[in-house]
C-alpha cells in the first residue's frame, strides 16, 4: 500500500510540474492575444499584467502632488547634510 501512495503522489507532484510550466508558456503570449482580439489593455485574465499609463507625458496631479513630496524630503534630507557638514 505504501509503494501505491508513493507512486500516487509522484504521478500528482509530475502533473503539477507539467501544468506550472504550460501555464508559464502561455502567460508570454496572454498579452499579445489580448492585443488581437481588442481586449487590451484591460487585460484582467493575464497573470502579473500591469496597465500601462494612461497619460504617458503628461504629469497628472496625484504624480505632481507626488514629485513635491519627493522634492521637499530631497531638500530637507540636503541641508541637514550641509548642517552636518558645517559642523
Amino acid at each position: 500500500a505504501l509503494q501505491v501512495q508513493n507512486d500516487h503522489s509522484d504521478a500528482a507532484a509530475s502533473e503539477l510540474n507539467r501544468r506550472m510550466r504550460f501555464q508559464n508558456k502561455l502567460a508570454g503570449v496572454c498579452e499579445e492575444m489580448c492585443k488581437e482580439v481588442g481586449a487590451y489593455p484591460k487585460c484582467t485574465q493575464c497573470p502579473k499584467f500591469v496597465e500601462p499609463d494612461s497619460t504617458p507625458g503628461v504629469m497628472t496631479w496625484d504624480e505632481l502632488l507626488e514629485h513635491m513630496d519627493n522634492l521637499v524630503n530631497w531638500g530637507q534630507d540636503q541641508i541637514k547634510g550641509w548642517h552636518k557638514q558645517a559642523s
